[in-house]
């Protein structure tokens, strides 16, 4: 776990430009108006082996929460946004990157509008998919959630 690392990188994409073009960035993607960083990914399934699994879930899920006790008192204390609700919002509207993009990964996420910037700023667990690695995310963004 390295937090002050990974509290840097959110820092810096605050105010880092965003690119013009959809693309890979500091091991996840970014696209005009957002970037979303992978923080810290486990290696993949092995074999199915749900054990590991729930230990990368619930390390991460603590580095998430461990970001969430240093932010907070930055940008002010906040519930956790259960991203379930704009998966569903997802089948019958349209919901803009990067949100559809991480509700379709992450269950929870912490949020902030860091101020003067001009973006938004979620960590989350991405655990949805039993096949996939386990990641921790930062989106940073200027399109407002949902």
């Amino acid at each position: 776990m390295d937090i002050a690392r990974h509290l840097s990188l959110i820092d810096e994409l605050c105010f880092r430009p965003f690119p013009a073009e959809h693309g890979s960035s500091d091991g996840g993607t970014a696209g005009p108006g957002h970037f979303t960083a992978v923080l810290e990914s486990s290696h993949g399934p092995r074999d199915g082996d749900r054990g590991e699994r729930a230990v990368a879930v619930e390390q991460y899920e603590k580095e998430r929460d461990a970001l969430y006790e240093r932010l907070a008192p930055r940008w002010g204390d906040t519930d956790p946004w259960n991203l379930q609700t704009v998966l569903l919002r997802t089948e019958r509207e349209e919901i803009p990157e990067p949100w559809a993009a991480l509700s379709a990964h992450a269950r929870v996420a912490y949020l902030w509008e860091a101020p003067g910037t001009g973006r938004w700023v979620a960590v989350a667990v991405a655990d949805r998919d039993e096949e996939d690695e386990v990641r921790l995310l930062a989106v940073v963004t200027r399109e407002a959630p949902p």
